[in-house]
């Protein structure tokens, strides 16, 4: 059964968890390692001839152009990760609009390929944010992949649908929601989509936990963020414990996981398994980034 793999492109010092210390003004002042990484991404996917989602925050795509076309290039699916890294609840609808709609029309013209798909800073989108899926389906997105069904102090919610499928926004609009991977356990949603949750659990149980979804049937999405193979980033010394836990753990073996799991499973970009219409609830015209 072929997954869809997943890149969220930003940079280490965009993460939520050191906001309160790193402003985004401050940004530029940091050593960007994001091109590096995700070049470093790119040549694994590669050797291994896989093919990937890449969420690209728009930030990114302003300063590293060239990478952008050098993913869709490559026959990677760009997609947009937002303007600026803002959680969506702390933004007014009007300002969500024009950063989604600005994202896009910036990957969009870099890439050269229509842009579908969306994912919101930190799975931002939430109970009390999801005035923002009339948004994207308003803007032309196709499909959304920002709902995680787990407990979180940032995100989350924990009885949200947690297989692909078509849903009808607030405003009546159809929209094609990817939520992040969790295995039910014990009355709980485990995450197991990838990220911090990747390098938290031994790769056994990962390993373990997505074998259970494809053998019921279901395929999974995983994502991981090209700062997660770098151990060598600089450090965020003024951070709270919990945040540099939270990023800085086992950033060294995160490389060799990622090798195991892209020869342990079989993956393909968000919009291909999509496209497999057996999958969703509803039937869709099919998806394809390609014009």
């Amino acid at each position: 059964m072929r997954n869809a793999l997943t890149i969220d492109v930003e940079d280490y010092f965009h993460v939520e968890a050191f906001s309160e210390v790193i402003g985004r003004r401050e940004w530029p002042d940091y050593p960007s390692r994001v091109e590096k990484n995700t070049l470093l991404i790119l040549d694994l996917l590669g050797t291994k001839n896989v093919k990937a989602t890449f969420f690209v925050l728009g930030w990114v795509a302003k300063r590293f152009p060239a990478l952008v076309k050098n993913i869709a290039q490559q026959g990677h699916e760009v997609a947009s990760h937002g303007l600026s890294h803002r959680l969506v609840y702390a933004q007014t609808p009007q300002e969500f609009r024009s950063e989604a709609r600005e994202s896009k029309e910036i990957l969009e013209d870099l890439a050269q390929q229509p842009v579908i798909g969306y994912r919101a800073a930190t799975y931002s989108i939430t109970k009390s944010s999801l005035w923002a899926l009339d948004i994207l389906a308003e803007e032309g997105f196709r499909y959304d992949s920002s709902i995680f069904p787990v407990r979180h102090d940032k995100y989350g919610i924990p009885h949200a649908k947690t297989t692909p499928h078509t849903l009808k926004t607030e405003n009546g609009n159809s929209l094609i929601e990817y939520p992040l991977s969790v295995l039910p356990l014990g009355g709980f949603n485990v995450p197991i989509a990838g990220g911090g949750y990747f390098r938290f659990f031994p790769y056994r149980f990962t390993k373990w936990a997505l074998t259970q979804l494809n053998r019921d049937g279901d395929p999974f999405v995983f994502y991981l963020h090209p700062w997660e193979l770098d151990p060598d980033q600089p450090r965020i010394r003024n951070a709270t414990a919990l945040s540099q836990f939270r990023h800085y753990l086992n950033l060294d073996k995160c490389l060799d996981r990622l090798v195991k799991l892209i020869d342990d499973f079989s993956f393909a970009p968000m919009y291909e398994i999509l496209n497999q219409g057996d999958l969703l609830e509803t039937s869709t015209a099919p998806i394809a980034p390609m014009p």
